[in-house]
C-alpha cells in the first residue's frame, strides 16, 4: 500500500497497491523532491479512463519499472476530476512541446514543479527507456533541462487578452456576427452522419445549442441548419454512442458513424445532453428526441443517483478489464435470450451473426428512426440478462460543477415535458449542492463519504449559478437566485482579474501553483468564462443589476474578432452574443395561476427570455408593485425596462413578445 490508501478518489485508490511509491498532489511531494533535489513525475488521469487502466497494468503495476520510479522520481497522482487546476497547468504545458495532449498524462517536472517534458501513453519498453533517459538528462544535463522549464512556464504567465488579441471594442452584435459564426462551423458539417468530418467525434452541446439560437433567429442559412441539428441529434440517439437498452451517452465515438463508443458514460455529458435533446425536442417535437431524455433521467436516477441526492461522476468503459464487455452481445445470446423475436430485433438494432464489432460481438445501434419502446418486452428481457453482469467500476465521487450541469439538464427537461419526477430530482440535488457543498457562500469541489473537499474552482460556480437561476425560473423559489447571486459576487470578488478583465481559474485564496490560469476556449464542457458572462447576463436582467450586465457585455466584447474566426471553439460565447442581437424578453408573471402561466410559455420554443413569476407580491425588480387585477394572474412582457400593458392570457403575451 502507498500514500494513495488514504484518498477518497476512486481513481487514486485504484492506485494505492502499485508498487510505485505515490504520493497525492500536495505540500509533503513538492517538499520532498526540493529536499532530496529530485525530479518530479507527475501522472494525471481518471477512473473511467481505458489507457489509464493499459498503463496501470503494463507498467504503474510493473515491480521493475516501480523500483526506477521510486529510485530516480517523486512519483505524484493526480485525479484530473479532482484537480483540473493542474491537469490544466500540466496539459498546456506538453501542448506547447508540441506534443498532443490526452490521457494518461505522465509530465516530467524540476523539483520546484516547472515543466521540462511529458506525453500521454507510453507502453511499458519506451516508458523504460524514458524513465532512464530523463533521469540521465536531470544529472547530466540540468541547465539545458532548466532552461526549457523556465520557457514553458514564462509561455503561460502572459495575459489571455495579450495572447489572443482580445479588445473590447464593440460591445454589440448583429445578425451579420451571426452568419459569420454559423458560417465558419458549417464549414466542416459531416452531411451523411452530422457532427464535423472528423473522427472520433464527441457530442459538443454548446455547438448544437448555438444551431438552435441561429434557427430561432431566422438565419440567412436556417432551413440548412435546422436540418444538419435533425441529422446530427438523430445519428447520435441511433448510434452505439447511445446506450440503446440503459439510456444514457459515452463520452465519444471512436469513428465518424457514432457507432462505436469509448464506452465510459461522464456526468458532464450526460447532464449537458438533457438539456440540448430537451431544447431541441422544444423545437422539432421529434419523439426521439423525448425518448433519449426520458431514457437517460432514468439511467441517471436508477445508477448514479446518491441517497444524499447527489450524482456520481462516471462509469468506467472497462468491466473485468474488458472494454465495452458490460454492453456487447454475441448474435447467439440474444436469440437464446428472446427465441423467436430475436431476429426483428437484431435487423433493428444491427446484429449480425459475425459481430459487427471486434471478436464476434455487436454494439446496439439502429440504421433507421424508430423508438426503443417499439421493443419494450425485448429490451427489458435483455437488461434483466445485462443487470446479471459484471458491472463497469463507478467513480462514486461527487463533483460540483458536474451535478451543476446535470441540474440544469434535469431543469430544461422539466421546462420542456413538464414532468414532476425531474423537478423532485432537480429539487433534490439542488438540496444537496446547498447542504453539502455549499458554505458560506463559498462552493467546494469533490464530495464524498461525508467530506466535502478542494476548494471550488470557477467550473464549479459557474455551473452550479446557472443552474440555480434556471431552477428558479421553473419553480420561482427566490432562494435559489439569491444563492445564485451571492455566488456570482464571491466569484467577482476571488476570482476576477481586473487587468485582463476576465475570471481566472482558482480561487485567490487557494492553493499557489506555479501559475494561475483562466479558462476561455469552449470545449465539450463550456469554458467557465463563457458560462460566467452568461449567468451575469441572466442575473443582471433579472435582478437589474446593471453591474452584472455591463460586465458580461465587456467579457463577450472583447471575444467579437475572435468569434468571427474561431467560432467553433467558441460556441458558448456564441449562445451569448445571439442574445445580444435583439432584446432579451423579461416576463413577469403576478398571480394564483403563474405556475401554470410560465408553463404554457415554455411550451413554444423562445431562448431569448428571463422570467420572473409570484402568487402574491415580491420585491424582485421585474416584481415590484406588480399585482394581479380582480384576482386575475397579469402577464408583464418588457424589453429593456419597458413594459407593455398586462395581459391576462399566454397567447395575449405572445403577441407582445413576437
Amino acid at each position: 500500500m502507498n500514500r494513495l490508501a488514504k484518498e477518497t478518489s476512486p481513481y487514486l485508490l485504484q492506485h494505492a497497491h502499485n508498487p510505485v511509491d505515490w504520493f497525492p498532489w500536495g505540500k509533503e511531494a513538492l517538499d520532498k523532491a526540493k529536499e532530496e533535489n529530485k525530479p518530479i513525475l507527475v501522472s494525471i488521469g481518471y477512473s473511467a479512463c481505458h489507457w489509464c487502466h493499459v498503463m496501470e497494468r503494463e507498467s504503474f503495476e510493473n515491480e521493475e519499472l516501480a523500483t526506477i520510479m521510486n529510485q530516480h522520481f517523486v512519483n505524484i497522482k493526480v485525479d484530473r476530476e479532482e484537480r483540473p487546476d493542474v491537469d490544466a497547468i500540466y496539459m498546456d504545458a506538453v501542448q506547447a512541446m508540441g506534443i498532443q495532449g490526452g490521457w494518461p498524462l505522465n509530465v516530467f517536472l524540476m523539483p520546484d514543479g516547472k515543466p521540462f517534458y511529458g506525453g500521454t501513453y507510453f507502453p511499458a519498453q519506451n516508458w523504460k527507456k524514458l524513465l532512464f533517459a530523463v533521469s540521465e538528462g536531470f544529472q547530466n544535463h540540468l541547465p539545458d533541462l532548466q532552461k526549457s522549464a523556465e520557457g514553458f512556464t514564462e509561455n503561460m504567465t502572459f495575459l489571455e487578452s495579450v495572447k489572443y488579441g482580445l479588445q473590447a471594442d464593440e460591445l454589440s452584435y448583429n445578425m451579420d456576427d451571426m452568419e459569420a459564426m454559423y458560417h465558419k462551423l458549417s464549414g466542416t458539417f459531416d452531411p451523411q452522419w452530422g457532427g464535423f468530418e472528423r473522427a472520433p467525434k464527441f457530442p459538443m452541446p454548446s455547438v448544437w445549442l448555438f444551431l438552435l439560437r441561429y434557427i430561432q433567429a431566422e438565419g440567412e442559412k436556417k432551413e440548412e441548419a435546422l436540418a444538419h441539428l435533425r441529422l446530427t441529434l438523430s445519428k447520435i440517439a441511433k448510434g452505439g454512442i447511445y446506450d440503446q437498452l440503459g439510456g444514457g451517452f459515452a463520452r465519444y465515438s471512436v469513428d465518424g458513424e457514432w457507432f462505436c463508443p469509448h464506452f465510459e458514460k461522464m456526468l458532464y455529458d450526460n447532464g449537458q445532453l438533457l438539456s440540448l435533446y430537451s431544447e431541441a425536442y422544444s423545437l422539432t417535437e421529434l419523439p426521439l428526441f423525448q425518448q433519449v431524455v426520458f431514457e437517460t433521467i432514468d439511467w441517471l436516477e436508477r445508477e448514479m443517483l446518491s441517497s444524499e441526492g447527489g450524482f456520481y461522476s462516471a462509469q468506467d468503459a472497462d468491466s473485468e478489464g474488458v472494454e465495452g464487455k458490460y454492453y456487447v452481445w454475441t448474435h447467439a445470446e440474444i436469440h437464446e435470450i428472446l427465441g423467436e423475436k430475436a431476429d426483428k430485433f437484431c435487423r433493428a438494432y444491427q446484429v449480425s451473426m459475425e459481430g459487427n464489432w471486434e471478436h464476434g460481438v455487436n454494439i446496439l445501434w439502429k440504421n433507421h428512426t424508430f423508438l426503443n419502446s417499439d421493443f419494450a418486452e425485448e429490451i427489458a428481457l435483455l437488461m434483466s440478462h445485462r443487470n446479471q453482469r459484471i458491472k463497469p467500476g463507478l467513480d462514486d465521487k461527487m463533483l460540483c460543477s458536474w451535478n451543476g450541469l446535470t441540474l440544469k439538464g434535469l431543469v430544461d427537461a422539466y421546462k420542456v415535458f413538464g414532468e414532476e419526477k425531474f423537478l423532485d430530482l432537480a429539487l433534490k440535488n439542488a438540496s444537496f449542492i446547498e447542504n453539502y457543498l455549499l458554505n458560506d457562500n463559498q462552493l467546494w469541489h469533490s464530495y464524498k463519504n461525508g467530506e466535502a473537499k478542494i476548494q471550488g474552482f470557477l467550473e464549479d460556480y459557474a455551473a452550479v449559478i446557472d443552474a440555480f437561476t434556471s431552477l428558479y425560473q421553473v419553480c420561482f423559489e427566490e432562494k435559489w437566485l439569491h444563492l445564485a447571486e451571492k455566488l456570482s459576487l464571491y466569484a467577482y470578488l476571488n476570482f476576477w482579474d481586473e487587468e485582463d478583465e476576465l475570471f481566472f481559474f482558482t480561487d485567490k485564496n487557494a492553493e499557489a501553483l506555479i501559475v494561475r490560469k483562466k479558462e476561455i476556449f469552449d470545449n465539450v464542457v463550456p469554458s467557465s468564462n463563457s458560462m460566467m458572462a452568461r449567468n451575469l447576463y441572466t442575473l443582471g436582467l433579472i435582478l437589474d443589476r446593471e453591474d452584472f450586465v455591463d460586465l458580461s457585455k465587456l467579457m463577450v466584447g472583447k471575444m467579437k474578432e475572435m468569434l468571427s474566426k474561431n467560432a467553433d471553439y467558441l460556441t458558448n460565447w456564441a449562445c451569448l452574443a445571439s442574445q445580444l442581437v435583439t432584446p432579451t424578453v423579461e416576463i413577469a408573471i403576478v398571480g394564483k395561476d403563474y405556475l401554470e402561466f410560465s408553463a404554457k410559455i415554455e411550451q413554444r420554443y423562445f431562448p431569448n427570455k428571463v422570467m420572473s413569476a409570484t402568487k402574491d407580491k415580491s420585491e424582485l425588480p421585474l416584481l415590484e408593485h406588480r399585482t394581479a387585477f380582480d384576482g386575475q394572474t397579469n402577464i408583464y412582457v418588457c424589453f429593456n425596462k419597458a413594459c407593455r400593458r398586462p395581459v391576462q392570457t399566454v397567447e395575449d403575451a405572445w403577441e407582445q413578445i413576437l
